[in-house]
């Protein structure tokens, strides 16, 4: 028996990399899955990894920057599965350029949707897992968010943000007994580092300890770990997956 049987998980940005590993590792232990992402055509192939596993699955088309198409998907998980358990908050985008010539279109567009879809979700979630009195929030940040990075201002300071939001709500959540902690992901295989060239690659390994870049399932077996009972009496925390690029 999986450690989430018989609960219901959220997972935004669920179409590819991280989102679609975490989705497809709640589902192996057990958990039923509401995917959602900008458009529910392109979440085919987390949804037959979901099936795979022999759980119960629905798709969802929301921007998760609009208030009211997230309380509709949430009213809609809570009619289809009767509660939620676990909210995976990992949708997120890049407006990269250097401060002094970035554009208000390219800030708010990242602040919207990494910073404001974290906490738009998390206010739609908290009644129905106060109700249950019990949940599970993680937060997928990123180590920008601790260190900073040149021509990444706008992302820094929404995961910033959304590391200060986790800590908030875990505060004021705690008392009904509903978790939320995030995890902080360094550098990430994924189709942008494969395009990489050899010498940024070179580069950018010269600062992970561990010689290697995560996997998506580097991050989703952490995001499991805080979603599940095994860490029963952790909320608050912000836990670094970068190979020892953060300590």
């Amino acid at each position: 028996m999986g450690m989430l049987e018989g609960k219901t998980a959220i997972v935004t940005g669920a179409a590819r990399g991280i989102g679609a590993a975490i989705a497809t590792r709640l589902a192996n232990e057990g958990a039923d899955i509401a995917l959602c992402d900008l458009q529910a055509d392109w979440l085919s192939e987390t949804a037959e990894a979901v099936k795979a596993a022999g759980r119960k699955v629905v798709c969802y088309s929301v921007d998760v920057s609009d208030a009211e198409g997230v309380n509709e998907v949430v009213g809609a998980v809570v009619g289809e599965f009767g509660g939620v358990d676990v909210l995976v908050n990992n949708a997120g985008i890049t407006r990269d350029g250097l401060m002094m010539r970035m554009s208000e279109e390219d800030w708010d567009a990242v602040l919207n949707v990494n910073l404001k879809g974290t906490f738009l979700f998390t206010r739609a979630v908290s009644r129905p897992m106060m109700k249950k009195r019990t949940g599970a929030i993680v937060n997928i940040a990123s180590i920008i968010g601790l260190i900073g990075n040149a021509g990444q201002c706008n992302y820094a300071a929404s995961k910033a943000g959304v590391i200060a939001l986790t800590k908030s709500t875990a505060k004021e959540l705690a008392s009904r007994n509903i978790r939320v902690n995030a995890v902080a992901p360094g550098f990430i295989q994924s189709k942008m580092t494969d395009a990489l060239s050899e010498d940024i690659r070179d580069q950018m390994m010269g600062n992970i300890p561990m010689k290697r870049f995560g996997t998506p399932e580097d991050v989703a077996d952490v995001v499991m770990f805080l979603a599940g009972d095994s860490a029963g009496y952790m909320t608050g925390q912000v836990l670094t997956v970068s190979g020892g690029m953060v300590m």
